[in-house]
């Protein structure tokens, strides 16, 4: 049955409406990268991309900083972060959409209530916190506050709810222990959740700029938000070479996001049922 001509132009409209939108969405992008390959006098005389192409924003970025021992710094911290918050939200969404005990939705309620807490609030109290822990300048400073994502333990609680409860009386029938049931049960099983919460917490710790700040005072601990901040100066901002320095560091969130595109689409909608 073939469609109406009113039903062919609404569908027209409606893919021009994404199109334009793509586009639109695209732009900053391709100014980014334009940025990266213009010098110094055309960065301001172009919108776009300029006439003459040049590299020197990136011999730059190389050569005022060791740009690839920041990305590793990162790498590292958001990597534990990651594998923290992981293990800690999996686990206590599990107990908290599978067991039944006294007080569970008081914690759920007060659990939920925190993240109405702006993190500017807790700044000071978390500062002296790790200070008296002797955490200050190091990366356990960052990963520790970061370990627990209360986000996480809801997203988790959302999709373990759905997992019969069959499969897990099974699994304590064949002998299994309530962690091996979480860990060879119920994580594979929430794998969609999984690769969804790794692609969020890492954008979250990437991408972490004021708390490292504040905790890093060493050069050679600094993640890469930190040493890009670096290159702005009081009176001269070099503004090709923090295009390239973000265009580079935009890369490895890309890279993890084309790898966990459907893992991150099916996750977020895996809660979307039951509640």
């Amino acid at each position: 049955m073939s469609k109406s001509p009113l039903a062919r132009i609404g569908r027209g409209v409606g893919y021009f409406i994404l199109i334009f939108g793509a586009i639109l969405t695209l732009v900053p992008l391709v100014w980014l990268v334009a940025s990266t390959t213009k010098s110094k006098d055309d960065l301001f005389h172009y919108t776009f991309f300029a006439p003459h192409f040049t590299l020197e924003n990136y011999n730059s970025l190389f050569a005022k900083m060791p740009f690839l021992n920041y990305v590793m710094n990162s790498l590292f911290v958001a990597s534990v972060t990651v594998l923290a918050q992981l293990f800690f939200a999996s686990l206590a969404g599990f107990s908290l959409a599978k067991y039944e005990f006294k007080g569970k939705k008081a914690i759920i309620v007060i659990m939920l209530s925190t993240m109405l807490i702006p993190g500017q609030v807790l700044m000071a109290p978390l500062y002296e916190l790790i200070n008296l822990l002797g955490l200050m300048d190091s990366w356990s400073g960052i990963v520790v506050p970061g370990a627990v994502s209360v986000f996480g333990i809801f997203l988790f609680r959302q999709s373990i709810l759905q997992v019969p409860d069959e499969l897990l009386q099974a699994g304590r029938i064949d002998g299994c222990s309530e962690f091996r049931i979480y860990w060879d049960i119920v994580m594979p099983v929430s794998r969609p959740m999984i690769g969804a919460f790794c692609l969020i917490s890492f954008m979250g710790s990437w991408n972490s700029f004021l708390w490292p700040q504040i905790i890093l005072h060493n050069r050679s601990l600094y993640t890469l938000p930190i040493a890009l901040n670096q290159l702005r100066d009081l009176y001269n901002n070099q503004y090709g070479t923090l295009m390239a320095g973000t265009l580079l560091s935009i890369l490895p969130v890309v890279i993890l996001f084309l790898l966990l595109q459907k893992e991150f689409v099916a996750g977020l909608t895996a809660g979307a049922v039951k509640g």
